[in-house]
Protein backbone atom coordinates (compact mmCIF):
# COMPACT_ATOMS: atom_id res chain seq x y z
CA UNK A 1 0.00 0.00 0.00
CA UNK A 2 0.88 3.39 -0.97
CA UNK A 3 2.39 5.46 1.98
CA UNK A 4 2.44 9.63 2.13
CA UNK A 5 4.62 11.57 -0.39
CA UNK A 6 5.13 14.80 -1.68
CA UNK A 7 6.78 16.31 1.46
CA UNK A 8 9.23 19.20 0.96
CA UNK A 9 11.05 18.74 4.62
CA UNK A 10 14.18 17.60 4.47
CA UNK A 11 14.19 13.70 5.43
CA UNK A 12 15.86 14.56 8.84
CA UNK A 13 12.94 16.65 10.00
CA UNK A 14 9.92 15.47 7.84
CA UNK A 15 8.59 12.49 10.87
CA UNK A 16 8.90 15.53 14.02
CA UNK A 17 6.25 18.13 13.36
CA UNK A 18 4.36 19.16 16.50
CA UNK A 19 0.76 19.78 16.59
CA UNK A 20 -0.58 23.18 17.07
CA UNK A 21 -1.36 23.54 20.85
CA UNK A 22 -4.31 24.91 19.38
CA UNK A 23 -5.65 22.17 17.22
CA UNK A 24 -4.77 19.62 19.80
CA UNK A 25 -6.63 21.19 22.82
CA UNK A 26 -9.75 22.02 20.79
CA UNK A 27 -9.76 18.62 20.29
CA UNK A 28 -8.79 17.40 24.03
CA UNK A 29 -11.76 19.19 25.25
CA UNK A 30 -14.22 16.61 23.16
CA UNK A 31 -11.74 13.71 23.68
CA UNK A 32 -9.95 13.89 26.62
CA UNK A 33 -6.29 12.52 25.47
CA UNK A 34 -5.13 10.37 28.13
CA UNK A 35 -1.66 9.64 26.05
CA UNK A 36 0.05 10.83 23.22
CA UNK A 37 1.35 7.53 21.80
CA UNK A 38 3.53 8.75 18.37
CA UNK A 39 5.52 11.71 20.25
CA UNK A 40 9.07 12.56 21.20
CA UNK A 41 10.61 14.07 24.43
CA UNK A 42 10.28 17.31 22.51
CA UNK A 43 6.91 17.11 20.71
CA UNK A 44 4.92 15.21 23.23
CA UNK A 45 0.81 16.90 24.00
CA UNK A 46 0.08 14.49 26.65
CA UNK A 47 1.67 14.12 29.92
CA UNK A 48 2.08 10.41 29.31
CA UNK A 49 3.20 9.92 25.75
CA UNK A 50 5.16 6.93 23.81
CA UNK A 51 8.13 7.86 22.13
CA UNK A 52 10.15 6.16 19.45
CA UNK A 53 12.26 4.22 21.71
CA UNK A 54 8.89 3.75 23.89
CA UNK A 55 7.30 2.91 20.90
CA UNK A 56 3.33 3.18 20.78
CA UNK A 57 3.19 0.71 17.73
CA UNK A 58 4.49 -2.80 19.87
CA UNK A 59 2.61 -2.03 23.39
CA UNK A 60 -0.96 -1.78 24.07
CA UNK A 61 -2.11 2.22 25.17
CA UNK A 62 -3.35 2.11 28.25
CA UNK A 63 -6.35 4.75 28.23
CA UNK A 64 -8.95 5.26 31.25
CA UNK A 65 -12.68 4.79 30.61
CA UNK A 66 -13.74 8.20 28.44
CA UNK A 67 -10.12 9.07 27.60
CA UNK A 68 -8.34 8.70 24.38
CA UNK A 69 -4.97 8.01 22.36
CA UNK A 70 -3.72 11.31 20.38
CA UNK A 71 -1.68 10.19 17.35
CA UNK A 72 0.25 12.54 14.90
CA UNK A 73 1.71 9.54 13.31
CA UNK A 74 5.35 9.89 11.21
CA UNK A 75 3.97 10.85 8.09
CA UNK A 76 6.60 8.72 6.45
CA UNK A 77 4.81 5.36 7.41
CA UNK A 78 1.59 5.92 8.55
CA UNK A 79 0.11 2.53 7.70
CA UNK A 80 1.40 1.04 10.95
CA UNK A 81 -0.16 3.55 13.25
CA UNK A 82 -3.81 2.71 11.13
CA UNK A 83 -3.02 -1.03 11.84
CA UNK A 84 -2.31 -0.37 15.15
CA UNK A 85 -5.27 1.81 16.23
CA UNK A 86 -7.34 -0.33 14.47
CA UNK A 87 -6.12 -3.30 16.98
CA UNK A 88 -6.57 -0.79 20.06
CA UNK A 89 -10.33 0.21 18.94
CA UNK A 90 -10.85 -3.71 18.98
CA UNK A 91 -9.72 -3.71 22.42
CA UNK A 92 -12.07 -0.69 23.38
CA UNK A 93 -9.35 2.18 23.08
CA UNK A 94 -10.23 5.19 21.16
CA UNK A 95 -8.16 7.28 19.23
CA UNK A 96 -7.66 10.57 17.25
CA UNK A 97 -5.03 10.94 14.64
CA UNK A 98 -3.84 13.58 12.67
CA UNK A 99 -2.75 13.01 9.26
CA UNK A 100 -2.39 13.93 5.48
CA UNK A 101 -5.86 14.34 3.36
CA UNK A 102 -5.53 11.89 1.29
CA UNK A 103 -8.44 9.19 -0.03
CA UNK A 104 -6.09 7.50 -2.49
CA UNK A 105 -3.76 6.10 -0.27
CA UNK A 106 -3.69 2.36 0.85
CA UNK A 107 -3.90 3.23 4.81
CA UNK A 108 -6.61 5.43 4.45
CA UNK A 109 -8.79 2.61 2.65
CA UNK A 110 -7.27 0.38 5.94
CA UNK A 111 -8.91 2.77 8.10
CA UNK A 112 -11.72 2.51 7.31
CA UNK A 113 -11.90 -1.07 8.44
CA UNK A 114 -12.67 0.01 11.81
CA UNK A 115 -13.35 4.03 11.99
CA UNK A 116 -16.02 5.49 13.09
CA UNK A 117 -15.18 9.08 11.66
CA UNK A 118 -13.48 10.91 9.15
CA UNK A 119 -13.42 14.44 9.50
CA UNK A 120 -12.03 16.50 7.02
CA UNK A 121 -10.45 19.99 8.05
CA UNK A 122 -11.12 22.79 5.85
CA UNK A 123 -10.70 26.56 4.88
CA UNK A 124 -7.04 26.45 5.09
CA UNK A 125 -3.77 24.06 5.54
CA UNK A 126 -2.31 23.43 9.27
CA UNK A 127 0.82 25.29 9.97
CA UNK A 128 2.91 22.20 11.81
CA UNK A 129 5.13 23.36 14.65
CA UNK A 130 9.10 23.22 13.16
CA UNK A 131 10.82 20.42 15.66
CA UNK A 132 14.04 22.10 15.26
CA UNK A 133 12.30 26.05 16.29
CA UNK A 134 9.62 25.55 17.77
CA UNK A 135 7.78 27.53 15.34
CA UNK A 136 4.93 27.09 13.20
CA UNK A 137 5.53 27.16 9.04
CA UNK A 138 3.10 28.10 6.63
CA UNK A 139 3.48 25.94 3.33
CA UNK A 140 1.75 22.24 4.39
CA UNK A 141 1.63 20.74 1.09
CA UNK A 142 -1.40 18.80 1.77
CA UNK A 143 -4.80 19.06 3.43
CA UNK A 144 -5.23 17.29 6.84
CA UNK A 145 -7.84 15.00 8.17
CA UNK A 146 -8.56 13.67 11.80
CA UNK A 147 -9.29 9.83 11.77
CA UNK A 148 -11.21 8.11 14.91
CA UNK A 149 -11.77 5.41 16.27
CA UNK A 150 -14.43 4.88 18.88
CA UNK A 151 -14.05 1.96 21.42
CA UNK A 152 -15.79 -1.41 20.15
CA UNK A 153 -16.91 0.66 17.34
CA UNK A 154 -19.78 -1.52 14.67
CA UNK A 155 -20.88 1.61 12.86
CA UNK A 156 -20.87 2.92 9.63
CA UNK A 157 -18.24 5.25 9.18
CA UNK A 158 -19.32 8.97 9.11
CA UNK A 159 -17.59 11.77 7.38
CA UNK A 160 -17.86 14.89 8.63
CA UNK A 161 -15.75 18.52 8.32
CA UNK A 162 -14.36 21.09 10.73
CA UNK A 163 -13.16 24.32 9.46
CA UNK A 164 -9.69 25.05 10.39
CA UNK A 165 -10.09 28.38 11.68
CA UNK A 166 -12.79 27.87 13.90
CA UNK A 167 -11.04 24.49 15.28
CA UNK A 168 -8.03 27.37 16.17
CA UNK A 169 -9.87 29.66 17.81
CA UNK A 170 -12.00 26.76 19.69
CA UNK A 171 -8.72 26.08 21.25
CA UNK A 172 -6.70 29.07 21.69
CA UNK A 173 -10.20 30.06 23.73
CA UNK A 174 -9.69 26.87 25.81
CA UNK A 175 -5.95 27.60 26.03
CA UNK A 176 -6.54 31.38 27.51
CA UNK A 177 -9.47 30.18 30.12
CA UNK A 178 -6.81 27.34 31.60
Amino acid sequence: MADYTGSNTPPEHRDKWRTPSAIFNALDKEFNFAIDVAASDENHLCEKYHTEENCGLSKAWDVPTLSYAWCNPPYSNIKPWVDQANRQAKRGIGCVMLIPQDQSVGWFKESLRSCAEVRIITGGRIAFINASTGLPVKGNNKGSQFIIWRPFNDYPVITRYIDRDKLIAMGTQLQQAA
